[in-house]
């Protein structure tokens, strides 16, 4: 059984990721333990600040990314709806121009028919005068063959 529209549009809509934890961690900062561990984040802070860096700039990229996305796919909804609106309200009006047309299909018949009827009538009463006319014809015929066939002699 297929699902109509009303059903599909009760569905719930699908959760929107949780951005928190990402934007949260991107920027936290180890902190180093120790003279050893405080040499290494020394030594090591180039790369950490590169890392950093890529890491924030990795988090806008999926912050925006995913607004563009959400931004696009409402876009494409309301994109969709109008377009779907206006075919109902084309095939709104397709249905009441057929409704139009179907009346006057119907009323034509209706005069159609009438007019058969009454040609019909009318040839019913001129039709024994027909009759009387097509007698007298077939009857001056016959004289007429009659006249024109050689006489035996």
């Amino acid at each position: 059984m297929a699902e109509t529209h009303d059903e599909r549009a009760q569905e719930p809509l699908p959760v929107a990721p949780d951005l928190g934890p990402v934007n949260a961690s991107w920027a936290t900062k180890p902190r180093p333990r120790g003279l050893f561990g405080r040499l290494a984040a020394w030594l090591l802070k180039p790369q950490l600040e590169a890392q950093r860096a890529w890491n924030a700039d990795q988090v806008r990229l999926d912050n925006a990314l995913l607004k563009y996305l959400e931004e696009r796919l409402a876009a494409t909804h309301r994109h969709y709806d109008a377009l779907l609106g206006r075919a109902g309200q084309r095939l709104d009006e397709a249905d009441q121009r057929h409704r139009l047309l179907e009346r006057e299909l119907v009323k034509h018949v209706q005069d159609l028919a009438r007019r058969i009827d009454l040609a019909l009538l009318e040839a019913d009463r001129g039709r024994p005068g027909y009759e009387h006319a097509l007698a007298e014809l077939r009857e001056r015929v016959l004289r007429l063959e009659e006249a024109l066939q050689p006489k035996a002699r």
